[in-house]
């Protein structure tokens, strides 16, 4: 099975978690396109959706939903978004995007987060995946010097600018034996926005899209 059509059938397999009268939130990537368009299907169930990027707000917009802020909806029912990495405690590397700051907002807002992914994105360590840091440009080559110290190798995603104006340093060759505390050294850095490692907020359910169907994975 193309990995296509397993990214289709994890979003499709998200639909049935959003029950009548929810806000739903969404985030950014190919498996969240999917998802995006599944959604007139279940139009009614919907009352507002929230979303972490310009680009899925675009593309929600042209399927006819209105989207709201954050600060319109306050905490909400379920984030649905889809992960670069993940682990068997659904810790998760998100960012390859670079929408991983709004990312983070609406994961830390929801009640519920529900990742979808294929197979090939679960591993046994984070840190296979570049991971994705977002810096105030100023502190660009201060942080990255942090980061060498660290033993990873930036790399600043050149021509890339965020929905919040700054860049990304995509740093390879970490190995993040404990996420948990990875998460919170790189977010002491100064100039850090905030780092692509998802393990304070983890996912609640992974939806895994395999040849055999959906797998789901809970803490």
């Amino acid at each position: 099975m193309e990995a296509s059509d397993k990214k289709r059938n994890a979003a499709k397999a998200a639909l049935e978690f959003i029950q009548p009268g929810m806000i739903l939130g969404v985030g950014t990537g190919s498996t969240v396109d999917f998802l995006i368009e599944m959604l007139p299907v279940i139009r009614d169930k919907i009352d507002r959706v929230v979303s972490s990027s310009k680009a899925s707000t675009k593309l929600l917009e042209e399927h006819g939903f209105e989207v709201a802020t954050l600060n319109e909806v306050g905490d909400y029912d379920i984030y649905v978004d889809g992960a670069d990495e993940s682990n068997k405690r659904l810790q998760l590397i998100k960012g390859g995007g670079g929408a991983l700051t709004r990312e983070k907002i609406l994961a830390a807002a929801a009640r519920r987060f529900i990742c979808i992914v294929d197979d090939s994105k679960l591993v046994g360590m984070l840190g296979k995946f570049p991971l994705p840091i977002e810096v105030l440009p100023m502190a660009q080559e201060m942080v990255s010097r942090r980061l060498v110290k660290m033993r990873g190798q930036p790399v600043w995603r050149e021509g890339f600018i965020t929905d919040n104006g700054n860049h990304i340093l995509d740093v390879h060759d970490l190995q993040i034996t404990n996420p948990l505390e990875m998460e919170a050294r790189i977010n002491r850095i100064p100039g850090v926005v905030t780092v692509g490692i998802f393990a304070e907020r983890t996912a609640d359910i992974l939806l895994i899209g395999e040849d055999s169907g959906v797998r789901e994975m809970r803490v």
